[in-house]
């Protein structure tokens, strides 16, 4: 059974003096002080160490003609399963998920969900793929890894 992880300690980030630490996550490479977020507003510096405060809590989930992806000839005719989280590394001008990818931790509306109710729900809708979509899937590597090696083992593919 999940349990709801309040708190994941993120990957690719470096320890520095005074408990700041360095995001390696994106290009940006935010040096986040305690008690603060980094640019992309899901990496939050706790006491020197790293988090992320958006793993299991998505924004959005729709079944997707794979077409609408930016892949060409991936599974033609399939559909997909689109997951995303809040927050974003970037600031289009022209991002039409605005409301997604730059939104935070403090806005409301999240449905916590597990990696294994993902893939599960993948499954049951006939998708043959997962997307991590509407925003920059990078800032949320750790569910992103943890639903992909699940959903592997279940003979799907990803994308994002």
């Amino acid at each position: 059974m999940w349990v709801a992880l309040l708190e994941v300690e993120a990957l690719l980030y470096e320890k520095l003096e005074k408990e700041v630490v360095k995001c390696n996550v994106c290009p940006r490479r935010c040096y986040v002080k305690p008690g603060t977020l980094g640019f992309c507003r899901v990496r939050q510096n706790k006491s020197g160490r790293l988090y992320t405060v958006s793993y299991g809590k998505l924004t959005a989930s729709n079944v997707d003609p794979i077409e609408k992806k930016p892949l060409y000839h991936f599974w033609p005719g399939t559909v997909s399963y689109s997951i995303s989280s809040f927050g974003c590394s970037l600031v289009c001008p022209w991002c039409q998920n605005w409301s997604i990818s730059q939104a935070g931790p403090s806005d409301s509306g999240y449905g916590e969900v597990s990696p294994e109710q993902v893939v599960k729900a993948a499954k049951r809708y006939g998708c043959k793929t997962i997307s991590y979509t509407y925003n920059e899937p990078l800032i949320w590597l750790e569910y992103v890894l943890d639903t992909a090696k699940l959903a592997l083992k279940k003979v799907f593919s990803t994308c994002s």
